[in-house]
Order: structure tokens, then C-alpha cells, then sequence
């Protein structure tokens, strides 16, 4: 756009005085108004030369009006642009071109030295000027590492020794203290959920076993009825008992049916009439309620529990020990499958078996079997066993009052700064029976509380987690994990849609021989890294590093969320050589362990602080990474290798669905989740679907009917010494008993139910991959 200015000299040959001020001040008004208009961004001084036109005798001058501009562009881009415009006011030549040329080399030359000396002046100076140094976010895993540092030895005793005060008090009462500890650190939402259960609390005197023979009757710890209880840990007598058993008294012949698998059952029968018999049972192998529903269909109507002296821990003596169990396989047993809240309609089930079950304890196992006591330490255990041609017979009195009592979770919420509505849960249990001398459940609570506290210190420093940590302290677990199901209950739909991974803090430290992992199939690579990074400080070293991450059957409060939800989850602990070479399924009893016993196993409480350090470390990693830390691909892998395991049945089909689902889950983990991994390529919607998949992918896994005291989540083995599904096992052993294939038909079938499902699951999820990536195109 060219504009071109008149000077007064030349139009005043033309023009007279007014005529020149009338232009002049129209001129000045246009150039005002044209300046406001939107269009003048487009304006550019143009630096060209215009020839003079030829000057014209014409005197009359047609002047046209200037009008304001009409165009969007501008008056000025509208004038140069309309082909037909001619200037009509001329300029006369310049005086001299060389004159013109010097005026405009001048200012050039100016410019291009300013410019060259503004470029070395730069340069200069920013050489010799140290640059400054550029402040960096600290990664999540510098976060991390300072939260982990921040859990301390000395800090988890102090807990524990606070805690240890409480025995004796109620439940509310332990509640309410772990709730003002857990405020007073800073968590901020902690709240007391309370519901009415109903409890099977022992009798006011202590079951009994009296031996017909002689008419000597004994306690179920070995003591004599004929003498005084001793007042000294009495209650710990009165809690040897089974929670939910049928109440009254029973006189019959004792059969030993050693750990009550279909083989010693078989055995039984083949050898005894055993309808209305009492069975003595060893503890271990196979889950409690498996045990008690096989012999209950055989026909027995008693049960002597008791735990063979080569299975039992090592750690302190317990010969001597009854111990507590209870036949309940969650939640509250008057609301089966919903929770017990205020209307709720509750059921009358005291008796949740029709047997009348007692524990007792090796002193007195000895005694009803005629087994001498063993003198030597080192010498060699030998089982206990009652000799086939020894026949006895026993009165035995089971007695306990089945009450409704209210039971408190505490629950306290870290809300996620970026993801609030996914949740990391992290659960331990409080005391629930204020007269037993089981401190156990102190330690659980201590490594939470110095969890959160470690926190805390961050959170006050304006950390927050990306998506929401819930802490959960779970009252009556020892009742069959009473507080988890109600709570899981009553918040099934929100859990089962929100809840990202379930880490346990049940019993940490029960042994300080080797770290015992136990994780579902797609944590199995986080805890195994998890692992790595810390030192462990336990007996033996080399297997501590070489004990490897499984999937089997875990104790605690994580049952609802695994068998239910279908969510992931893990759990650290020390163990006791002796519980992972001998017998599974102990943990299922509760002895009394006193507070001497407890520090004597970890008196420095640096086990306490390895524990919760790896503990913390899963959970930040959960709660922080963009991309869950989930393996897709160990799900399938963990699959193949249980059908692969060796076992007498045609596995061809599942064997050709598992292949697809490898297949399926190969192509998921290096087509999404690798290039999700990379933080250039993250799409957050992308990420979020990718979550979803990772997240829900266990669900498919679980199967709708199972043996008592078995895993629901097929992928998730009995223990540490099977290594197929368990319930292809169960289902091989079941039909040894009725000589019938339908129940490995039926099995067979859910496997491949839940093969197929997991399948469909990620061919779905990656064709929704597909379909958002066409869309974004």
C-alpha cells in the first residue's frame, strides 16, 4: 500500500487559502479515522519512488472527495489495489539523485552497524556470564524416595508401644485412638464407619474335652478341669474356641483323619463307620472350610483342631497354646452379601456348620493320641498320629453366645490431586477382642500409622499424590473379616468402578527369616523391582533375594476386594522359614502372643521399617505413575502356566484360548502400553482408556462358585506347592469322592469362561484404541 503525502508548496498553485485549509483539515480527519479502522494492521509504508506525471495546462482540477473506506482492508489497500486508481496530484522531480541516494545509504549504514554491534555485545557478555541455573519439578520418583526416607525405626516402636497400652479396651475405643493419631498427623478427612454385627463371642466358662475311659477332663489347653483355672491369661482360655461352631455336647468314638484331604477321608471310610463320629484334624494344607465341608458331607459331627508340633513356628513355644479360629468366610453372617446397615434385614445364623469344632493344643492332642512328649530339641519331629487299633471315646462340650455388637472401621482419605476418583487402598486391622493377649494386630497398625506419618510431612509441603490414597484401619477381622466386607459392601459399586489396587499390611512381620511376596499376576514386576531397591536385613540373605513373588492365597482383609471386585492386589511381610518349608493355611489360627514375644522377634524394628518402606514404595508407585505399573502380559503368562503345570485332564481347548489371549495381551502391551510409557506420546485420553483396561482386567477372572475357603480369582493358587488352578484341582479331588466327571465338566468351564472374557476384554480395549486413533485423525 503506497500513501502518498502532498505538500502545501505544490497544491498551492492550484488551490486558494481556503480551499488548501478545507483539504488539509479533510485530510487530516480521513488519516484520524483511518488509523482507528481494524483494517490498518495492513498498512505498510512503501519506500518506492514515483516518476512525476506529466504536468497538465488544465487549470480546473477535478479533486474527488476522499471518501472513508468502504473496504475491510483498509482505504489505503483499497486505493493500491483497484487497478484504475491514478494519483492526481504529482510531485515534482527530485533535485538530485545522487542527494536522495546519500540521504538513504546513511541511515542504512547506521542501522547495520547498530545491529552488528548489538549482536557482539550479546554474544560477549552472555559468554562471560554464567547462566543461571533453571529450576526443575522433582520427579515423582525424588518425591518418593524422600517420603520412603522419612519412615523410621524409631518411629514405628513408638507407635507400637502407644498401641500396646489399648489391650483391654473395646473396639470403639481402639478406633477412636488410631483415628486421633492418624488426624493429629495431618490426614485430615478420617472417619469412624460403624455397623451392628453379629459376633460369636466365647462362652463365660471354657469348652471342655472329657476322655470316657478314665473320666479325666481337660481344658482345650491341656489343663485339667479339676483344678482352678489359673488367673493368670484365663481369658486366653476362654478364646480357645471356634467362632460360628454349633453349640451343645457330643460323646463318640475319635477318629484321626490326620489334614482331612479326600485321600485321609477315603481312608477313613474304607476302615470306619464315621457317621456321627469326631474327627481329629491337623490344621494346614487345605483351607479350614474346605476341610470341615468334607467332613461334614462324610458324615462326622465333631471336630478336634489342633496344629502338628513339625508344622509349628519356631519362634516361641506354643505346645502349650490353644488358639482361636473362626468359621466364618466374611462379612457379617445375619446380612450374607450386604451390608449391615441401619433397616437391613438380619438373618438368625449362629451356627454357620452343623459340627461342633473345638481347637486344642499339642499338649493335649498328645494325650487323647498317647504320645509321649519329646525331651530333645534337636530331635527328629515326628508327626502325631493315633494308632489304627486304639479306639477312644470322648464327651466334648462346645459353648459360646452368638451377640450383635457394633464394630468401627477408620477410614482416612488422601484425596489425588489429578485423578481423585481412582483409588490406591491401603488396609491393616486394629485389635477387636480387648481380653486376648494377641498383640499382632499392633503391628499391622503401627507400620500403617508410620506410613501416613511419612506422608504427611510431604502433603504439608504441598505434595499431593495424583490419584487418592484410602487408608483403612478394619475392626472384627479376627471374626472373619467382619469390617472390610461390610465397608466393601455397602460401597461396592463406587469401589468396583473406582478402586485401582488393594496393598495389605496384615500381620508384616511374623518371622525374620525371608521377605514373603505375595501379589496378583500383574503387580508381580512392581514388587519384584520394589524388591531390588531395598536391603533386606533377615536371617537368611539368600533367600531373602531369591525368594520369588507369587500369587497364592493371601490372609487379611484383602478376600473382598480380590474375590469380589476383581481388584489387584500385594502384600509384604517377613516370615519364618518353618511356615513357608512346612504346612499352609496356619495363619487361619490365632494364638496368644504376648508383647515380650513380639519385641523378642524384632526388637530393633528395622523389619517393621523394611516392610513399611516397600509397602510405601508400591503404593506411591500406584498412585503416581501416569500408566498404571500393571503387567498385562504376566496375566497371560501366569495363565499358560498353570494349565502347563502337568495334570491328568485334556487341556487342549484352554490351552488353545490361553495361546490367543498371550497373543492378545502381546499385542496390547507393546502397541498401548509401551508408547504410553513414554511421556511424548502420552494422549491423556489415551492414558485414561489405557488405565481402564489395566485396571478391570482382573474382574474377568472371577469365577462364580467355589469349594469353601477358595479363591473366587482363579488366579490366584492355593500355595506355594501347587501350581495349577485350584479349582481344576479341587474339582480332580471332588470326583474322587462321588466318581462322577461333572464336577471337572463344570470346572473346566469356568476356566474357560474366564479365558474367554479376559480375551474379549483386550480385544475390545484395543479396538477402541483403534477407533480413537481413526477419530483423531
Amino acid at each position: 500500500m503506497t500513501y502518498h503525502k502532498v505538500s502545501g508548496d505544490q497544491r498551492s498553485q492550484y488551490l486558494d487559502n481556503d480551499d488548501l485549509q478545507a483539504t488539509s483539515l479533510e485530510l487530516e480527519w480521513d488519516m484520524e479515522k483511518e488509523l482507528e479502522e481494524p483494517g490498518f494492521d495492513h498498512f505498510r509504508m512503501d519506500g518506492r519512488v514515483h516518476e512525476p506525471v506529466e504536468e497538465t495546462q488544465n487549470t480546473d482540477i477535478d479533486l474527488e472527495p476522499i471518501q472513508p473506506s468502504a473496504s475491510p482492508k483498509g482505504r489505503f489497500q483499497r486505493l493500491q489495489e483497484d487497478p484504475d486508481y491514478v494519483s492526481h496530484y504529482a510531485r515534482t522531480p527530485p533535485k538530485s539523485n545522487r542527494c536522495n541516494f546519500c540521504q538513504i545509504f546513511k541511515p542504512f549504514c547506521t542501522a547495520v552497524s547498530l545491529f552488528i554491534l548489538g549482536i557482539l555485545i550479546g554474544y560477549y557478555g552472555h559468554a562471560q556470564c554464567p547462566t543461571s541455573p533453571t529450576l526443575s519439578e522433582p520427579s515423582d520418583s525424588d518425591i518418593s524416595q524422600d517420603i520412603i526416607k522419612e519412615i523410621r525405626a524409631e518411629d514405628i516402636e513408638q507407635i507400637f508401644r502407644d498401641l500396646i497400652l489399648l489391650h483391654g479396651k473395646e473396639d470403639r475405643d481402639v478406633a477412636m485412638k488410631i483415628l486421633v493419631q492418624w488426624t493429629s498427623f495431618g490426614l485430615e478427612d478420617v472417619q469412624l464407619v460403624n455397623y451392628s454385627v453379629l459376633l460369636d463371642l466365647p462362652s463365660s466358662s471354657p469348652n471342655s474335652v472329657t476322655l470316657n475311659s478314665t473320666g479325666e477332663c481337660f481344658y482345650p489347653t491341656g489343663q485339667p478341669c479339676n483344678k482352678e483355672t489359673p488367673k493368670l491369661h484365663s481369658q486366653d482360655l476362654l478364646y480357645s474356641y471356634a467362632a460360628y461352631s454349633a453349640k451343645g455336647t457330643l460323646t463318640d468314638e475319635v477318629l484321626d483323619v490326620q489334614y482331612g484331604t479326600v485321600e485321609d477321608v477315603l481312608r477313613i471310610q474304607h476302615m470306619r463307620n464315621i457317621s456321627g463320629k469326631i474327627a481329629l484334624l491337623k490344621l494346614g494344607h487345605l483351607p479350614l472350610l474346605y476341610k470341615l465341608s468334607l467332613l461334614e458331607e462324610a458324615g462326622f459331627r465333631g471336630v478336634l483342631l489342633y496344629v502338628d508340633p513339625c508344622d509349628l513356628p519356631k519362634t516361641h513355644n506354643l505346645s502349650n497354646k490353644a488358639f482361636m479360629v473362626s468359621l466364618n468366610s466374611g462379612g457379617d453372617p445375619s446380612t450374607p452379601g450386604y451390608p449391615s446397615i441401619d433397616g437391613s434385614y438380619q438373618q438368625n445364623r449362629t451356627n454357620l456348620t452343623s459340627l461342633l469344632v473345638q481347637p486344642i493344643s499339642v499338649m493335649l492332642a498328645r494325650k487323647l493320641l498317647s504320645s509321649p512328649e519329646k525331651d530333645g530339641e534337636n530331635e527328629a519331629c515326628q508327626p502325631l498320629e493315633l494308632p489304627a487299633s486304639e479306639r477312644k471315646i470322648l464327651t466334648l462340650n462346645v459353648q459360646s453366645l452368638p451377640t450383635y455388637k457394633t464394630m468401627s472401621n477408620v477410614i482416612g482419605y488422601l484425596k489425588g490431586a489429578v485423578l481423585p476418583d481412582r483409588y490406591v487402598i491401603a488396609g491393616s486391622h486394629h485389635n477387636s477382642l480387648p481380653s486376648y493377649s494377641n498383640q499382632q494386630w499392633a503391628h499391622s497398625t503401627a507400620v500403617m500409622t508410620a506410613l501416613i506419618q511419612a506422608l504427611m510431612r510431604k502433603v504439608k509441603k504441598g505434595w499431593k499424590p495424583d490419584r487418592t490414597i484410602i487408608f483403612c484401619s478394619w475392626g472384627h477381622t479376627e471374626f472373619g473379616k467382619i469390617g472390610s466386607y461390610e465397608w466393601a459392601e455397602d460401597l461396592k459399586n463406587v469401589l468396583q468402578k473406582n478402586t485401582v489396587a488393594y496393598v495389605s499390611l496384615h500381620d508384616p512381620v511374623r518371622g525374620k527369616a525371608v521377605v514373603h511376596s505375595v501379589a496378583s499376576p500383574s503387580l508381580q514386576q512392581l514388587v519384584t523391582e520394589v524388591k531390588k531397591r531395598h536391603n533386606f536385613s533377615c536371617l537368611g540373605q539368600e533367600k531373602c533375594m531369591e525368594a520369588n513373588v507369587s500369587s497364592v492365597q493371601m490372609q487379611g482383609d484383602s478376600d473382598y476386594f480380590i474375590n469380589h471386585l476383581g481388584v489387584p492386589a500385594l502384600q509384604f511381610s517377613y516370615q519364618d522359614l518353618t511356615a513357608l518349608e512346612t504346612a499352609s493355611f496356619l495363619s487361619e489360627v490365632l494364638f496368644p502372643v504376648y508383647p515380650t514375644v513380639s519385641k523378642e522377634l524384632d526388637f530393633s524394628f528395622s523389619l517393621h521399617e523394611s516392610i513399611a518402606k516397600m509397602t510405601g514404595e508400591a503404593i506411591l508407585q500406584i498412585a503416581t505413575s501416569p500408566v498404571l505399573p500393571f503387567n498385562a502380559l504376566d496375566i497371560a503368562l501366569e495363565v499358560q502356566k498353570s494349565l502347563q503345570a502337568g495334570s491328568s485332564l485334556n487341556f487342549d481347548r484352554l490351552l488353545t484360548v490361553a495361546y490367543a489371549l498371550r497373543e492378545s495381551a502381546q499385542l496390547f502391551q507393546s502397541d498401548e502400553m509401551r508408547p504410553a510409557n513414554d511421556p511424548m506420546e502420552r494422549i491423556p485420553t489415551r492414558v485414561r482408556m489405557l488405565n481402564d483396561v489395566l485396571q478391570n482386567i482382573e474382574k474377568n477372572f472371577i469365577v462364580p462358585q467355589v469349594p469353601p475357603g477358595f479363591y473366587r480369582n482363579i488366579l490366584y493358587r492355593l500355595d506355594e506347592r501347587t501350581h495349577q488352578f485350584s479349582v481344576l484341582l479341587e474339582a480332580v479331588e471332588h470326583c474322587k469322592l462321588h466318581q462322577s466327571n461333572e464336577s471337572i465338566q463344570a470346572a473346566l468351564s469356568k476356566v474357560l469362561n474366564t479365558l474367554n472374557s479376559a480375551q474379549v476384554s483386550f480385544k475390545a480395549g484395543l479396538e477402541v484404541f483403534e477407533a480413537a486413533l481413526v477419530g483423531n485423525k
